[in-house]
């Protein structure tokens, strides 16, 4: 779903994140984000993400957009509460790649709030004010001000769950209702927003592989409130290869514009058509 590409970011160098960001520009540039300080960006584009749970007029504003996105890619009009939910994901992807990438990378954690994030209704584009983050005893950015330090991985990998959560929460119950999903089902986009976001970026960074090793182990089953875990499997194609997959806990509803196009995760896609598709793409 992203637009037209846009500029690599500058952003202050001495942000634990800034690099991060940085690279993540040069491998998506649909994605940029820039950091802020005292004053975020303005203009009537640009939206304060906890504004999506807390005025209900921009949260209208917000699905208003989206239904006219989906009507214009699709030629078709959507139920409201698929629009809801192809809404969260236009936030919610991009959204947990300031936290997932920064660790990816880095082995750094931004505690990043809604009311931090600046969010552009347009473009893919993405505000955050610099604030706290966790870090391993290590790392040289241990001695900035902001730093949190825990012991080891499994210590940040929780930081990682419990940043992505603090972050999610409002967001998830300010669309629940829109969506008409219950609590379980909502945490379960949530999984799915984390892994699918970080997979995708791990696979243009070349590194695949260790990006879908190290989200299982970010969610190895239901770690709360997360409902699920990453999901991934491999199987077998018709030349003995390993094929990669995973299993969404979620449905998208895209099958509602598309019904002969599901996900190639989708838990409506079997396994026979996964390793025809999968073995097509390779």
């Amino acid at each position: 779903m992203p637009p037209a590409a846009v500029a690599a970011p500058v952003a202050p160098a001495a942000h634990p994140a800034a690099d991060a960001y940085a690279r993540l520009a040069e491998v998506f540039p649909d994605l940029r984000v820039t950091l802020w300080d005292a004053t975020p960006p303005e203009g009537d584009d640009w939206l304060d993400a906890s504004a999506l749970f807390t005025d209900g007029p921009v949260l209208d504003g917000f699905l208003a957009d989206e239904s006219a996105r989906i009507t214009r890619d699709y030629g078709r009009s959507a139920r409201p509460d698929v629009i809801a939910g192809f809404a969260l994901h236009r936030y919610a992807w991009p959204a947990c790649l300031l936290i997932t990438v920064p660790w990816f990378l880095h082995r750094r954690v931004p505690h990043i709030t809604a009311g931090d994030v600046r969010f552009h209704r347009g473009l893919r584009r993405m505000a955050v004010r610099a604030g706290s983050f966790g870090c391993l005893p290590d790392d040289p950015a241990a001695a900035l001000p902001g730093a949190r330090v825990v012991p080891d991985e499994e210590a940040l990998r929780a930081e990682v769950r419990g940043a992505v959560a603090d972050h999610l929460r409002p967001i998830l119950d300010g669309f629940r209702a829109r969506m008409r999903r219950g609590p379980r089902a909502a945490w379960g986009m949530a999984s799915d927003e984390i892994v699918e976001g970080l997979w995708y970026i791990g696979h243009l960074l070349g590194e695949e592989r260790r990006a879908a090793a190290e989200l299982a182990r970010l969610l190895p089953g239901s770690t709360a409130p997360y409902a699920a875990g990453a999901g991934f499997r491999e199987l077998t194609g018709p030349d003995g290869a390993a094929l990669p997959t995973r299993d969404r806990a979620s449905c998208c509803m895209y099958y509602t514009l598309r019904p002969e196009d599901t996900c190639v995760t989708c838990p409506r896609t079997c396994d026979a058509e996964r390793i025809s598709r999968l073995t097509a793409t390779a």
